[in-house]
């Protein structure tokens, strides 16, 4: 977890391949975000009601919860490439079994399963990077290659409802799997396994859930601070539009704007913890920032305060995604290279496990107490989260026994 004091040269091709990740990555969260943003469509248009929508919306959440850790599997003993090639062109075909679809229910299978493949990316790509970049350059990479989610949520945000209103819930489909199909072809041209030496593999064998409960605490403080940052991607356009009379443009632009300043975030936050030689102590701090930012959204809300509500939903937005790279990043490193994928998979899976269940539950909330009140109480999960964060010198302590790593 601590910088090396000599880290190699970074390989001009481990950028091409972080290119490729977080376009690819991007690509796949279009297609799983595209039916939270149909919600006002299926809403206004198909006269569908929120907790009818939202269940469309958690679906491909619900998906990728299914296979999250089967990936890592596949990825820890087949390797990243592989994995990478056959996952993302299944996307490719299940996205347009969700244009084919007729009916609610077949719909909501076929998102389902369009998230279950999407899922091949979330693991590799997250191994990939921590393969090919040394440990005082990983913050970095990683808080870039975690941009991938508010890059993507802001395209989907502005392409969808406009792609919706044109051509239908079919083309606002093929948007996302349209951009799946070219990560698919970038990944074939681009990347490349890491290589792992031999005797470092041979000594990484140790369980690191039985050396120490560091990485289920990790786990647990993720699906905690996850819980505000999908409310807001998920309602965000909803509250402004319905809550404040906002357009789908203007409400869709906000959106967008609070993704990609959330993307800078992570970057900043992962060069942060490169200097502080810390993933974990800068979660605490991001915690403490989400509750308070939430809970002034949430006035601003009950105010009726239209401008300062979206600033704040703009910061709030911002620092809710910043702990994601930091969580991930740590995972890797104390998984060692023979479970990181695995490691990985049970991360994200707790994550998209509360993802998949909390749109149909917020969408039911925001129904009876509106959506200031349902910020208020999301509140209480980063507050929850601060004192399970573990410590550096445990995160460090288990690390070095999973490893056993020869100097």
């Amino acid at each position: 977890m601590r910088p090396a004091s000599a880290a190699p040269a970074i390989a001009p091709r481990s950028w091409a391949m972080l290119a490729v990740m977080v376009f690819g990555q991007a690509s796949t969260t279009v297609v799983t975000a595209t039916p939270a943003f149909l919600i006002p469509y299926l809403h206004s248009e198909q006269g569908m009601s929120l907790a009818s929508a939202g269940v469309l919306a958690g679906a491909p959440h619900l998906g990728l919860v299914l296979t999250l850790i089967a990936w890592g599997a596949l990825t820890d003993r087949f390797g990243e490439r592989r994995v990478l090639l056959a996952g993302l062109a299944l996307t490719t075909l299940a996205v347009a079994a969700s244009m084919l679809a007729q009916g609610f229910a077949w719909l909501g299978i076929a998102l389902v399963a369009s998230g279950a493949m999407s899922a091949c990316i979330n693991n590799a790509s997250g191994r990939l990077i921590a393969g090919w970049f040394p440990i005082d350059k990983r913050g970095l990479a990683m808080g870039i290659r975690q941009t991938c989610q508010p890059v993507g949520m802001a395209v989907a945000a502005l392409a969808v409802p406009a792609a919706a209103n044109a051509w239908g819930i079919t083309g606002a489909l093929a948007f996302g799997g349209v951009l799946t199909l070219v990560s698919l072809v970038a990944c074939a041209i681009v990347v490349v396994d890491p290589q792992i030496p031999a005797k470092t593999l041979a000594q990484a064998s140790s369980n690191p859930y039985r050396e120490s409960g560091t990485l289920l605490r990790i786990h647990a403080v993720s699906v905690l601070l996850v819980i505000p940052q999908f409310v807001l991607s998920t309602f965000g356009l909803v509250w402004f539009v319905i809550g404040f009379g906002w357009s789908e443009l203007a409400a869709g632009a906000l959106v967008a704007a609070a993704q990609l300043i959330g993307a800078v975030g992570r970057i900043v936050a992962g060069v942060w913890s490169d200097r502080a030689g810390s993933r974990l102590r800068p979660i605490r701090i991001i915690a403490v920032a989400c509750a308070a930012l939430l809970l002034l959204s949430a006035a601003f809300g009950w105010a009726d305060w239209a401008i300062p509500a979206a600033i704040a939903y703009v910061l709030v937005s911002c620092v809710s995604v910043a702990d994601n790279g930091l969580a991930f990043t740590a995972v890797a490193e104390i998984a060692g290279p023979r479970w990181s994928g695995r490691a990985l998979g049970a991360q994200n899976t707790g994550q998209f496990l509360a993802s998949g269940l909390l749109p149909p539950a917020i969408g039911a909330l925001i129904a009876v107490l509106g959506v200031p009140a349902a910020l208020a109480i999301v509140a209480i999960a980063p507050l929850i989260a601060v004192p399970i964060v573990p410590s550096e010198d445990d995160a460090h302590a288990t690390a070095t026994r999973t490893a056993k790593a020869v100097r």
